[in-house]
């Protein structure tokens, strides 16, 4: 078995999530993809242009959403990074992204 980077398991597992959201709505979406769409949204920004403010232009929800999300499933580093504030999570994003990406990932497999 080939375990993926987590950079590109968010971009792949997160195209899925993007779709279904626009298909159906972001109501439609599992507790776990919630959390996913806000980490893609996060990382969209912080890969692309560096901050949080160009996630915050592709849903300016998208942190409260997340803590919503990573609450719900009680992920406590994934609570933890979402309470944030924004321009802490902005300078912490890359040091904490591979402990969400796992937290999430573990999330996920519990729904199957």
């Amino acid at each position: 078995m080939i375990l993926e980077d987590n950079e590109t398991w968010v971009i792949e597992a997160g195209h899925t999530v993007l779709e279904k959201e626009a298909t159906a709505g972001f109501a439609s979406l599992e507790a776990w993809e919630r959390l996913l769409y806000s980490l893609w949204v996060a990382d969209y920004g912080m890969r692309n242009a560096g901050d949080l403010e160009t996630a915050e232009e592709v849903d300016e929800h998208f942190q409260e959403r997340g803590l919503q999300a990573a609450r719900a499933l009680a992920l406590p580093n994934c609570i933890a990074a979402f309470s944030l504030a924004t321009k802490d999570l902005e300078r912490r994003y890359f040091e904490l992204f591979d402990t969400l990406c796992e937290e999430i990932k573990g999330a996920e497999r519990r729904t199957r």
